[in-house]
C-alpha cells in the first residue's frame, strides 16, 4: 500500500515540488540541479525506495555541487528512515 501511495506521488511530482522541499530544508538548488534531481526521482524512485541506490548516489555526487549533494544525501537518509 505504501509503495502505491509513493508511486502516485512521484507520478504527480513537479519540479516546483522539488524546489519547495529543498527550500524547506535549507537546500539551495540551481536550475540544472533541479532538472537532475527531478530526472533521478522520476526514473529511479523504486531503487531509492526498495533497492540499493549507491550507484545512483555516486552519479548524483558527480553531477551536483558538493554542498548540495551532502544536504540532499542527509535529507534522503532522514526520509528513508521515516518510511522504513
Amino acid at each position: 500500500m505504501q509503495e502505491f501511495i509513493i508511486r502516485e506521488y512521484i507520478n504527480q511530482l513537479t519540479k516546483e515540488d522539488i524546489i519547495c522541499l529543498a527550500k524547506n530544508n535549507q537546500i539551495s538548488l540551481d536550475n540544472k540541479e533541479v532538472d537532475i534531481i527531478y530526472l533521478y526521482i522520476k526514473k529511479h524512485w523504486q531503487t531509492f525506495y526498495n533497492g540499493n541506490p549507491q550507484n545512483h548516489l555516486k552519479e548524483l555526487k558527480s553531477k551536483l555541487r558538493p554542498t548540495t549533494y551532502q544536504k540532499l544525501e542527509h535529507l534522503y537518509c532522514q526520509l528513508k528512515n521515516k518510511i522504513s
